[in-house]
């Protein structure tokens, strides 16, 4: 895989934070976090008639079923809606999440049915899904359900009249909806009509101090506009800072924060990028190695004893999925690599299969495997656990590279093999598919075809952007706590990125199997000495004899605070290393 750094346009007057920001188009005015900058609910299409749905059957003592996803936007979404309606008086509720082995992703009609049967509710509400679920919703409203839809997916088409038959549906990104925030995910979707929801009780006489506070929820809509990776546009930014800062103060519900605690992380530094890589991790392994209803009783947990409890169940799913997703990965690089390698790199995909895979952790390893191969990877599993039949269902998860949108070149598979995709969806950087076994190879060429007309050697070039090297006064651990904290750092909106040659003063590999590589390095113009950390050596394509008696290098770094024994230091977590 190439590697090109390229450094960020930006002002070089400016002192280091300042030329961050405005490099990212951050202006002073946008750098006010606070409640009031969040975009209004009333831009929403559909919302009038949510709150109508909502309240009629919070007055009239319905019966509401919570119809959710199995991934960590979902059981936030969940749990939030389940939570707040309770609180609003509402008389019974309860929520179902379809098992992904069992049922897929979504309001299909088996999952309508099981609601009919298990519940018989008066309303459905989706969380984080529906806007794709036609034959769903059709089938509850002929068994004399509403259906009120909340979602964030994209449309199956630009035209209304393509939309499910739902009594409403709140999406941001459903045809001529005028909402600013695009990006939003699931939970924030939700959490709005929640919001417009309080706000028309109001207005119906009814005493807001009996109704709950909304800002006690944006913990939860934090952790999924992180976790699901959604781009961290100005009202996600807002949306994910207040999130932190309740949980830093210590207003974490207690869920969130025996999440923390298994995950052995502080609240008081928690970051946007502990939402991503430890919370989100912990709860999206109760969707993908068994049932997400553990996460979303963790969430709702209103005593640390209970939240504590479900934390540690998430923490053991969490190390079963990387065992999993482990053996995985082994098995899925040694195929790469008995394929002839002239055939790999000229490709600009890669799909695979192996009929034992664990179809909950297939999204993961299409991930590392992008990371790697840095091309579009699409990963298939049995449906059904085992099944190695020439006909099986086969489950597909992908990932993507900037330039590719993913669901976009799906639909361009659909369209030249119509008879082939069960079904598909997703965005543009993750989507999902089905089809039968028999089609893989099919499937396998068409999509390598659809990714060559589309993606540009340029494309295929993995491109670090960076801020450059900063000054060596800057190399503090005020500068480093600073950048930690000056604002949300997420999908596009990445956090500061660095690169510079170093002169090695020292070195050393460290862990048991001494693939982590310890550095020394002397900042450039200065006498001064930074510690430096590289993880995983085999990840970058470097040995231990690569690393022998290195002299000066090149890395590509963030600046981090290093907490050590009571002792705090600047430490470089290097992302990239080139030796010169």
């Amino acid at each position: 895989m190439t590697i090109k750094i390229q450094q960020r346009p930006s002002n070089p007057n400016l002192p280091l934070v300042e030329r961050i920001l405005d490099s990212r188009g951050l202006t002073a005015e946008k750098l006010d976090f606070g409640l009031k900058g969040l975009a209004s609910f009333s831009k929403l299409k559909g919302i009038d008639q949510a709150c109508e749905i909502l309240f009629d059957a919070i007055q009239n003592k319905k019966r509401i079923l919570v119809v959710g996803d199995f991934d960590a936007d979902g059981a936030t979404s969940t749990a939030l809606t389940v939570d707040c309606l309770k609180r609003m008086g509402a008389h019974w509720v309860h929520y179902l999440v379809p098992n992904r082995f069992e049922f897929g992703y979504g309001l299909s009609p088996a999952i309508t049915e099981l609601a009919h049967k298990e519940f018989n509710p008066d309303l459905l509400v989706t969380v984080d899904n529906g806007i794709s679920s036609f034959e769903g919703v059709t089938r509850a409203k002929e068994l004399g359900m509403q259906v009120l839809v909340t979602d964030h997916h994209l449309a199956a088409s630009p035209h209304e009249k393509d939309l499910p038959k739902a009594d409403a549906i709140v999406n941001p990104n459903q045809p001529n909806c005028l909402f600013e925030s695009k990006s939003a995910c699931g939970c924030a979707v939700v959490f709005y009509v929640l919001c417009a929801l309080r706000a028309h009780m109001v207005k119906q006489g009814i005493d807001s101090a009996a109704l709950p506070n909304m800002a006690q929820y944006l913990d939860l809509v934090a952790l999924a506009t992180v976790a699901d990776v959604v781009p961290l546009d100005q009202n996600n930014r807002v949306i994910v800072e207040q999130g932190l800062r309740r949980i830093r103060s210590g207003h974490g519900r207690p869920g969130i924060n025996a999440l923390l605690q298994v995950a052995k992380k502080n609240y008081q530094q928690l970051t946007s990028k502990d939402f991503g890589f430890a919370l989100g991790p912990r709860l999206n392994a109760a969707g993908r190695m068994d049932d997400m209803s553990i996460g979303i009783e963790c969430l709702l947990a209103s005593s640390p004893d209970d939240a504590e409890s479900a934390a540690q169940l998430l923490e053991d799913l969490n190390a079963e999925r990387k065992k999993v997703e482990g053996g995985m990965q082994q098995q899925a690089l040694a195929a790469l690599e008995n394929l002839p390698q002239a055939e790999v790199s000229s490709a600009s995909s890669l799909c695979l299969f192996q009929a034992d895979w664990h179809q909950g952790v297939i999204g993961l390893l299409a991930s590392r495997l992008k990371e790697k191969y840095y091309r579009p990877v699409i990963v298939f599993a049995p449906a059904k656990e085992g099944d190695d039949s020439p006909n099986a269902e086969l489950k597909a998860s992908g990932r993507s590279i900037p330039g590719f949108h993913l669901r976009d070149a799906l639909d361009l598979v659909a369209k030249r093999m119509p008879h082939a995709l069960n079904k598909f969806g997703g965005h543009a950087m993750a989507a999902g598919l089905s089809l039968n076994r028999s089609y893989l190879d099919e499937f396998k060429q068409c999509f390598e075809e659809v990714a060559q007309k589309l993606l540009t050697p340029e494309l295929l070039v993995n491109t670090l952007v960076t801020d450059g090297l900063p000054a060596p006064q800057d190399f503090t651990i005020n500068m480093a706590r600073q950048l930690r904290f000056v604002a949300p750092w997420g999908q596009n909106f990445p956090e500061p990125l660095f690169d510079g040659e170093f002169k090695v003063a020292n070195q050393r590999l460290l862990g048991a199997e001494k693939n982590h590589l310890k550095l020394t390095l002397q900042i450039p113009g200065s006498t001064q000495l930074v510690d430096g950390i590289l993880f995983g050596i085999e990840r970058h394509g470097l040995t231990q004899q690569d690393l022998m008696n290195l002299e000066r290098v090149n890395v590509v770094f963030e600046m981090d605070v290093n907490e050590f024994r009571g002792n705090e230091s600047v430490q470089l977590i290097i992302r990239h290393l080139e030796i010169r």
